[in-house]
């Protein structure tokens, strides 16, 4: 079997993508039966974070022993990467001990190239730039609430960030149609012409009404991501109107759900009444962290 790593969204088919949702599906209702399989059994796992975590490290390190395997928590004071020791050969270290490499960082590229030269899948956990096993707990949530993501209209509001093109890269996939409403400031970039010309249905809108009117998912996330916080006044003024409130969400379709990937500033780029209210499927998507994950895992792990 070829190594497969899961660095963003578009390195699996559109066909693999769906395979992945049913078996996160099935893995959740295994779980929920107290009859989790444990294709890992045996195995442990390098889990290398050099950023705060509380979703991402907890959801990898419970799925792993949830599946027979065995987490590693490492941070950068103990390998240093790319720094005390060069990249490949971390990589061509690691792979020796462990069944797979769960990386979250910074730099884009030092995950790349931790995945070339590993011989064990790598999973991108979070770097500036992408944020893919997010959103692929976010399309579960989705499919369970809205019975499917196909054919829906989906508007992310916020800051042109790792998640925003998290959901560019799902649109290039996926059959559902993505609005940005951002300002032109915190623009996504030079991803969106991308997908556009690949038919994706993905759309910058300027104006946060234009951008929630009928939609069936509204999204956020916070306007200074971490690495960011030194930005976080001139992101607030640039992106208050883009705010989720109850006034904003009376131009979303009646059945609309609200969703934040987490951690939430509330009052912020959402208000506690949407946060808590009976839109807000928040914490079914905490949650779907752990399971999709999961089938993330199990998929690459053959």
């Amino acid at each position: 079997m070829t190594k497969r790593d899961f660095l963003q969204i578009t390195d699996f088919s559109t066909d693999e993508l769906k395979t992945m949702f049913d078996l996160a599906v099935e893995i959740k209702a295994q779980t929920r039966r107290g009859e989790c399989p444990t294709p890992l059994a045996g195995q442990s796992w390098a889990c290398i974070f050099h950023k705060a975590s509380l979703r991402t490290r907890i959801s990898f390190e419970v799925g792993l022993q949830q599946l027979g395997g065995g987490s590693l928590y490492i941070t950068n004071k103990e390998i240093e990467l790319g720094k005390r020791e060069s990249i490949p050969d971390v990589a061509r270290v690691l792979s020796r001990y462990v069944g797979g490499i769960v990386i979250r960082t910074y730099n884009h590229k030092d995950v790349e190239e931790l995945a070339e030269w590993a011989s064990v899948p790598v999973i991108n956990a979070l770097t500036d730039f992408t944020h893919p096993c997010q959103v692929i707990s976010d399309l579960l949530t989705i499919q369970e609430h809205l019975g499917t993501f196909e054919g829906k209209t989906i508007t992310y509001l916020g800051d042109g960030n790792n998640m925003a093109r998290s959901w560019i890269n799902a649109a290039r996939r996926l059959d559902f149609s993505l609005r940005i409403g951002t300002s032109k400031d915190t623009h996504p970039g030079e991803l969106v012409d991308i997908a556009k010309s690949e038919g994706a249905r993905v759309e910058v809108l300027y104006d946060p009404i234009e951008a929630v009117s009928g939609t069936h998912v509204v999204y956020t996330d916070v306007w200074a991501s971490m690495g960011e916080k030194d930005k976080l006044g001139e992101k607030t003024d640039a992106l208050k109107a883009f705010q989720i409130n109850n006034e904003l969400l009376t131009h979303a379709d009646d059945s609309a759900i609200v969703m934040h990937c987490l951690p939430a500033e509330r009052g912020r780029e959402i208000t506690d009444e949407v946060m808590d209210g009976p839109r807000a499927v928040v914490f079914d998507e905490a949650e779907n962290r752990l399971h999709a994950q999961k089938a993330i895992m199990v998929t690459l792990a053959g």
